[in-house]
């Protein structure tokens, strides 16, 4: 499979070179999508705890028969 594609502008003279990524610019590349993905991912599954939680959570107090309004009114 072919490398990516790269372009390179000289900011003094506005040269434009387009090339092929060499394989260790490649390689740098996919780390980065890879370890940006995983964070995505990371901050997803947090969320998703979270909100796991909160309904945990309420559930757990309407067994009690506390309402949201209950809760407020004890500044929770």
């Amino acid at each position: 499979m072919a490398n990516d594609q790269i372009k390179i502008i000289n900011g003094e003279t506005g040269e434009e070179i387009e090339r092929e990524m060499t394989n260790e610019e490649q390689a740098a590349r996919n780390l980065e999508i890879e370890t940006h993905l995983l964070e995505k991912a990371k901050k997803a599954a947090a969320e998703l705890v979270v909100e796991t939680n909160k309904s945990s959570a309420a559930a757990k107090l309407e067994a009690l028969g506390l309402t949201a309004d209950d809760l407020k009114a004890l500044g929770l």
